[in-house]
Protein backbone atom coordinates (compact mmCIF):
# COMPACT_ATOMS: atom_id res chain seq x y z
CA UNK A 1 0.00 0.00 0.00
CA UNK A 2 1.64 3.63 -1.11
CA UNK A 3 2.01 5.89 1.93
CA UNK A 4 1.76 9.54 1.59
CA UNK A 5 2.48 12.29 4.62
CA UNK A 6 -0.95 11.95 6.27
CA UNK A 7 -0.80 8.30 5.81
CA UNK A 8 2.56 6.61 6.94
CA UNK A 9 3.62 3.79 9.20
CA UNK A 10 3.50 3.88 12.76
CA UNK A 11 7.44 3.49 13.22
CA UNK A 12 7.93 6.97 10.99
CA UNK A 13 5.67 9.26 13.45
CA UNK A 14 8.99 10.10 15.37
CA UNK A 15 11.00 11.38 12.63
CA UNK A 16 11.67 15.12 11.58
CA UNK A 17 9.34 15.60 8.95
CA UNK A 18 11.72 16.22 6.01
CA UNK A 19 13.06 12.96 7.07
CA UNK A 20 9.78 11.32 7.02
CA UNK A 21 8.87 12.44 3.75
CA UNK A 22 11.74 11.00 2.29
CA UNK A 23 11.42 7.43 4.04
CA UNK A 24 7.75 7.52 2.26
CA UNK A 25 9.47 8.35 -0.98
CA UNK A 26 11.93 5.40 -0.78
CA UNK A 27 9.79 3.09 1.03
CA UNK A 28 6.92 3.56 -1.82
CA UNK A 29 10.06 3.15 -4.15
CA UNK A 30 10.64 -0.21 -2.55
CA UNK A 31 7.43 -1.02 -2.57
CA UNK A 32 7.12 -0.48 -6.22
CA UNK A 33 10.56 -2.63 -6.93
CA UNK A 34 8.61 -5.23 -5.19
CA UNK A 35 9.49 -5.61 -1.32
CA UNK A 36 7.19 -6.34 1.02
CA UNK A 37 5.78 -3.71 3.90
CA UNK A 38 8.16 -5.16 6.52
CA UNK A 39 11.20 -5.39 4.90
CA UNK A 40 10.75 -2.06 2.62
CA UNK A 41 9.82 0.44 5.97
CA UNK A 42 13.19 -0.33 7.77
CA UNK A 43 15.16 -0.33 4.70
CA UNK A 44 13.27 3.23 4.02
CA UNK A 45 13.98 4.44 7.34
CA UNK A 46 17.79 3.74 7.30
CA UNK A 47 18.25 5.50 4.08
CA UNK A 48 16.39 8.44 4.91
CA UNK A 49 18.56 9.24 7.67
CA UNK A 50 21.40 8.26 5.80
CA UNK A 51 20.16 11.44 2.87
CA UNK A 52 19.85 13.65 6.12
CA UNK A 53 23.45 13.74 7.03
CA UNK A 54 24.26 14.02 3.63
CA UNK A 55 22.33 17.11 3.58
CA UNK A 56 23.34 18.36 6.56
CA UNK A 57 26.94 17.75 5.21
CA UNK A 58 26.73 19.14 2.09
CA UNK A 59 24.68 22.71 3.64
CA UNK A 60 27.65 22.37 6.40
CA UNK A 61 30.50 22.03 3.28
CA UNK A 62 28.40 24.89 1.42
CA UNK A 63 28.89 27.50 4.78
CA UNK A 64 32.69 25.92 5.03
CA UNK A 65 33.33 27.14 1.59
CA UNK A 66 31.84 30.66 1.87
CA UNK A 67 33.31 31.28 5.02
CA UNK A 68 36.57 30.86 3.12
CA UNK A 69 36.01 32.88 0.11
CA UNK A 70 34.51 35.57 2.52
CA UNK A 71 36.98 35.68 5.42
CA UNK A 72 40.12 34.51 4.31
CA UNK A 73 42.29 36.27 7.17
CA UNK A 74 39.56 34.32 9.89
CA UNK A 75 41.12 31.02 8.06
CA UNK A 76 44.41 31.95 7.96
CA UNK A 77 44.60 32.74 12.24
CA UNK A 78 42.67 29.39 13.08
CA UNK A 79 45.31 27.67 10.75
CA UNK A 80 48.30 29.60 12.59
CA UNK A 81 46.91 28.94 15.35
CA UNK A 82 46.45 24.77 15.19
CA UNK A 83 48.77 23.81 12.33
CA UNK A 84 47.61 20.04 12.10
CA UNK A 85 44.46 21.48 12.20
CA UNK A 86 44.24 21.35 8.15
Amino acid sequence: MPWNKNDYPNSMKNLDEDVREKAIEIANALLDEGYEDGKAIPIAIDRAKMWEKIEKMGAVLKVSKMTFRSNPPFIKFMHKKSPGAF
